[in-house]
């Protein structure tokens, strides 16, 4: 069981009403900050999950925590006829609702706020579902994977792009010094909160990733289970489906 990080040390608000709370105060300097902070790579990685994804072809999609929006607007490549963009904080959803209308892209895609834990869909509802830099918010992570096996279609498809801890030096020093103390700092300087990005470099640094959350996904009960490094190992993205 992996340490259970939260945004806030001092609160007596559950991880997932912290995160919440994180996600609304940081909403406005989200994207930004994470283009600084990911020098810009992180879109990259998102065109793999979208080429992942336009092979198989999907006409509906769930984009979990979706945040502001970018993976669900680049998910429109893959020629879906529905994508619903989901998460917890109404103020990310606010900015991610702005830049699907700016793009002229509300009849494909919609914005709803919910709980990844617990889903509002029927069974068998998606023929994919993506969560980009989400899954480690999860309150429960073993429960948001099972909701996710469950509204899945039979041989349905799950794309996880996620942060990762290098392995090979010198990319692992390199990466411990950065997530230590460049991070938080270029957060302190330019977000309202504090806390926030001291918060997800120390989610990552605790996340099972690599093989042990591919055993996670197999324990839930996926099939096909596979990882691939990204950029020297910081991030990864997992595939995965569901049994047909």
């Amino acid at each position: 069981m992996a340490e259970k990080v939260k945004p806030y040390k001092n609160s007596e608000l559950g991880k997932k009403e912290q995160v919440t709370q994180m996600f609304d105060t940081i909403s406005k300097d989200y994207d930004g900050l994470n283009r600084v902070i990911s020098f810009g790579i992180d879109i990259k990685w998102r065109k793999r999950v979208v080429a992942l994804l336009q092979k198989e072809k999907p006409r509906k999609i769930l984009d979990i925590a979706t945040g502001t929006g970018d993976l669900a607007i680049a998910l429109t490549k893959t020629g879906a006829e529905k994508i619903v963009g989901l998460d917890i904080s109404p103020g990310m959803l606010a900015v991610g609702k702005e830049k699907v209308q700016d793009k002229n892209l509300d009849s494909i895609i919609e914005m709803v706020v919910g709980d990844s834990e617990n889903l509002s869909f029927q069974d068998n509802s998606f023929d994919a579902v993506t969560v980009s830099f989400g899954v480690r918010n999860f309150e429960t992570l073993e429960t948001g994977l099972s909701e996710i096996l469950r509204v899945l279609r039979p041989n349905g498809t799950l794309v996880v792009l996620e942060t990762a801890v290098p392995v090979k030096t010198p990319f692992k020093q390199g990466y411990q010094f950065y997530t230590k103390n460049v991070l938080p700092l270029i957060g302190k300087i330019f977000s309202k909160d504090d806390s926030a990005y001291g918060y997800l470099s120390k989610s990552a640094s605790v996340f099972p990733h690599g093989e042990n959350f591919n055993n996670i996904l197999r324990k839930i009960g996926f099939i096909d289970v596979t990882n691939r490094p990204q950029t020297f190992g910081v991030a990864s993205i997992y595939i995965a489906k569901k049994r047909g």
